[in-house]
């Protein structure tokens, strides 16, 4: 019996696929633009800022809502260069600590977790991503945590009826993940971090 075909990620992949090309066509005629002799001023700065986070964003986002398969891979190099995009502007650092060739699905959920983690540092913060053998720990820190308890529950408890909102769609596919990929995830909180192991 084939599995149950996961719809979230069908539509992720579909909704990147088409917007990934416009965006790469808008960012190369900003830089056509500017080759051609016009003046870099705070408009096309804007134009050009905005053009690559939401770039960033969107290959941020097919890794973590898209379809994948078991032996797709994800390269270090890859990663870094999302992530290190997506950094650019932003009060939340990344430190990523993995091997060289990853599975695709693995990065898939630790991706997941990232934006889990990103809601509550909603003051800026880092982000510490280690793989070792077996398992991930991504550890989130700040001076201060923004935590909605309910919304953390459905992590470990997806039945818990806790109200989720588009921006925290992630809380509602890391368990389904989870259980896909045959893990079990650990939740810590203290005052100033947040632990996730799977």
């Amino acid at each position: 019996m084939l599995d149950k075909p996961d719809i979230a990620a069908l539509l992720g992949s579909r909704i990147c696929h088409d917007l990934i090309s416009p965006i790469g066509a808008i960012s190369n005629g900003v830089e056509l633009l500017l080759m051609d002799g016009m003046a870099k001023g705070p408009e096309m700065t804007l134009v050009a800022e905005s053009v690559a986070h939401a770039n960033a964003r969107i290959r941020f986002f097919r890794v973590a809502f898209g379809q994948t398969s078991m032996d797709q891979r994800i390269g270090l190099a890859e990663v870094r260069s999302i992530l290190g995009d997506l950094a650019r502007g932003s009060r939340i650092t990344v430190d990523w600590h993995a091997p060289p060739d990853l599975s695709r699905r693995e990065t898939k959920l630790a991706f997941l977790c990232l934006l889990c983690l990103e809601t509550a540092l909603g003051q800026g913060g880092r982000i510490t991503v280690e793989r070792g053998e077996a398992r991930w720990t991504l550890t989130g820190s700040a001076p201060r945590l923004r935590i909605d308890p309910d919304l953390w529950e459905t992590l470990s408890n997806p039945q818990a009826g806790a109200e989720v909102g588009a921006g925290q769609v992630q809380f509602m596919l890391v368990p389904d993940e989870i259980a896909r990929q045959h893990r079990r995830l650990t939740v810590e909180i203290s005052e100033t971090e947040i632990r996730l192991t799977f």
